[in-house]
């Protein structure tokens, strides 16, 4: 056997053994508020593959994955989810980790909410005031818990659009950014917030609501619906997310001294 033939073969080997990169189709919270870069360092060096995280809403994240763009799916609108799995795109749906969701607006608080616990009324004095409201308006899953408070409180926002109610059509850090110019109140998941550098003289304002708990989940996309997917990578990930010690990562990331995410996997 020739040197030349030993080492092409030596080479096939390595690359049969090499793992491929995967790809997260993920939330902006998660992005944003940094935490996969405090994840993924640790991940990457004993997996030895790189994780591309695709940061977009959690809508726009699903339709990606449906459309084969990913391995993985890491979102927060767990009904979206459950149908994305039954509609055989994913494969198990697992409970990652939960945080909240809270509602910001300014200091001077034109509709007297500061210091709720009950979003839905919050809600309502909102809309009665005529109250800026800002909304991203883009399916992601802050806009859909956003809908869903809207639709308890038996109120059509809609039939404020363009006056008090605002749709941004934009990102979590953009929408903020937008109710912080015009004085508008506006919901958001506290990881973001926590992380959000243009707060202003803004506060959270509503928050404690049992109805603001936001449950964060994560799925394998189907390799019968999509060949293309790493299934061995991308459930390596997922396993190790759901580990001890993934879990224990995800909860020693904090923020000035506080806690974004907080892990339930399995419970």
């Amino acid at each position: 056997m020739t040197k030349t033939f030993v080492s092409i073969l030596a080479l096939t080997f390595a690359a049969s053994a090499a793992h491929a990169d995967i790809i997260v189709q993920s939330t902006t919270s998660t992005a944003n508020s940094g935490l996969y870069d405090h994840l993924l360092p640790t991940f990457e060096e004993k997996a030895g593959f790189k994780v591309n995280v695709v940061a977009v809403g959690t809508g726009q994240a699903i339709k990606n994955a449906e459309n084969c763009d990913g391995d993985v799916l890491l979102v927060h609108a767990k009904p979206s989810e459950e149908q994305f799995v039954a509609d055989g795109f994913g494969e198990m749906r697992s409970d990652l980790m939960y945080n909240d969701f809270v509602i910001v607006g300014p200091s001077a608080d034109p509709a007297g909410i500061a210091g709720s616990d009950n979003a839905q009324a919050a809600l309502q004095t909102i809309a009665e005031a005529g109250a800026l409201f800002a909304s991203r308006g883009d399916e992601s899953g802050t806009h859909k818990k956003e809908r869903a408070l809207w639709s308890d409180a038996n109120i059509d926002p809609l039939a404020g659009s363009g006056s008090w109610y605002r749709e941004t059509g934009s990102g979590m850090g953009a929408t903020l950014n937008a109710a912080v110019g015009m004085g508008a109140y506006a919901l958001t998941d506290r990881a973001t917030w926590l992380s959000f550098g243009n707060k202003g003289d803004y506060n959270v304002v509503v928050e404690g609501d049992e109805d603001l708990f936001n449950q964060y989940g994560v799925i394998l996309v189907s390799p019968e619906a999509c060949p293309s997917v790493n299934v061995e990578e991308g459930q390596a990930f997922i396993d190790w997310l759901l580990s001890e010690e993934g879990q224990a990562a995800i909860a020693g990331y904090q923020l000035g001294g506080k806690q974004l995410f907080f892990p339930n996997a399995g419970s």
